[in-house]
């Protein structure tokens, strides 16, 4: 690519070299922008689609078991999920987590790790209380907090809490039931207690998808900037953002010439971190050097994407594309932690997976996990669960017969029509014309996880 230069005369830039310079700039700094602060536009989505289907911030929430009508980046049906958000300027919040194997966490406006609540959280199945502060609580207020109680302080006002619960003996009912048992409420007022939405049968879409590639991005990324106060940590972002236009305090309101710089980078921006998501060449993406199974977090340290002296921001790009929310929790590679994620979007020979196609996956047996184990399918283009008309986009081991008696593996099928002899509970149906990739789950990994001596075979096109 021939690199522009700036003409000078006598040492100044002369004008129309000038102007080029400055609209290099202007797209350079706005394509930056648009994938660092891109993790805050997509927490944006997940509370304007909850606020959609009728939540209230600091009253309801919905409680889902995501199907394909549920829009949301990568969510799966394993456990019923709920998600609210709060609004701390009216005070401190308090979240009551009853004992039982709940799994969760809040982040912040900016979609940023505040506490893992639950299993992964400090009190384990224990249950425990967590006490949540606005930005610039007065400290001194916390000094009459009981004991045992978690305080959490907030950079934001808007957070949000998602909670899943894990339907062990696949009792989703019960599961569901222990998520309506979870208490959040003002501090101040216990009596006001967050009542929930059962949304199962209710389209809800949690996602920017409508706006990532467009002008709208930078008006729903300039609301939350005028929402929230000043975070120091991204201060050179925020002062990237105001060359743009996007100042809090101000209108935003671009001229023509920079809406459509503006325009022009949000469609860059988002085909860039779909690059990240799904053609990435980092050597640490790939799970086994003969498989074609990536990492889908490519930092197992901790739920903020840092290596030691700097930020991985491919990794922050790539895990963002095609997912929400993050937690130290969600990244280690320890046996019995947490849960891992493998992604599958290539066959054995390299070629991504075809809509149109038919595969075949054979997985051995049995799978090394304490809970249990699953494999959804996405489609590319909305990162969400694949709208076919079976309407099943996943196959899990807690309500499907995964593990035949006797068997020492498995084969599950991948195409647009069921396979002639293929059982039911072995087969989800793709969308001819759009592309699809896999989360392989394992919660509760055992060892062989992660040793190699246990491992998926590719996808075999058929």
């Amino acid at each position: 690519m021939a690199e522009q230069r700036v003409e000078f005369e006598q040492g100044y830039p002369q004008a129309a070299s000038a102007l080029g310079a400055r609209e290099r700039v202007t797209l350079r700094r706005a394509i930056e922008a648009y994938r660092f602060f891109y993790p805050v536009v997509s927490m944006d989505g997940i509370l304007r689609g909850t606020r959609a289907v009728g939540a209230v911030d600091n009253k309801s929430a919905p409680i889902v078991v995501a199907q394909p009508r549920h829009v949301g980046f990568t969510l799966n049906s394993d456990t019923p999920y709920m998600g609210g958000g709060l609004d701390l300027r009216d005070g401190p919040m308090v979240i009551e987590l009853p004992p039982g194997p709940l799994v969760g966490l809040i982040d912040d406006h900016y979609h940023r790790w505040l506490v893992d609540l639950g299993l992964p959280g400090r009190n384990g199945p224990h249950g425990g209380t967590v006490l949540l502060l606005p930005p610039g609580h007065d400290t001194a207020a916390d000094a009459a907090v009981e004991d045992g109680v978690e305080v959490v302080r907030s950079d934001t006002y808007h957070v949000l809490v998602a909670l899943r619960a894990l339907p062990l003996g696949g009792d989703v009912d019960q599961a569901t039931a222990l998520l309506r048992s979870v208490r959040i409420h003002p501090q101040s007022d216990p009596s006001r207690s967050f009542t929930f939405l059962d949304c199962d049968d209710v389209a809800m879409d949690t996602t920017p998808l409508a706006w990532e590639d467009n002008l709208e991005y930078w008006r729903v990324l300039h609301s939350v900037i005028e929402a929230e106060p000043a975070v120091e940590e991204i201060r050179p972002m925020l002062g990237l953002l105001a060359e743009l236009g996007i100042e809090h305090g101000k209108p935003f309101e671009p001229d023509a010439r920079l809406t459509e710089m503006l325009t022009r980078a949000a469609a860059t921006g988002r085909d860039e971190m779909l690059v990240s998501a799904f053609a990435s060449d980092r050597p640490d993406r790939m799970v086994w050097a003969d498989r074609t199974w990536e990492w889908v977090g490519l930092r197992p340290e901790n739920g903020t994407f840092e290596r030691p002296d700097s930020l991985d921001v491919e990794a922050k790009d790539r895990w963002f594309a095609q997912a929400i929310v993050a937690s130290p929790a969600m990244f280690r590679r320890d046996a019995g932690a947490g849960s891992l994620y493998w992604l599958g979007l290539r066959d054995r020979d390299g070629n991504y997976l075809d809509g149109g196609s038919a595969y075949r996956l054979r997985i051995p047996l049995p799978v090394p996990h304490s809970l249990f184990w699953s494999v959804t399918v996405y489609d590319t283009q909305t990162r969400s669960e694949t709208d076919a008309p079976s309407q099943q986009a996943a196959l899990r081991s807690l309500f499907d017969d995964l593990a035949p008696e006797g068997a020492d593996h498995i084969d599950l099928y991948f195409s647009p029509d069921k396979p002639a002899g293929v059982e039911d509970g072995r087969w989800l149906q793709t969308v001819p014309g759009r592309g699809w990739f896999t989360y392989f789950r394992i919660y509760g990994p055992q060892a062989a996880a992660f040793d190699g001596s246990w491992k998926p075979a590719d996808f075999e096109r058929l």
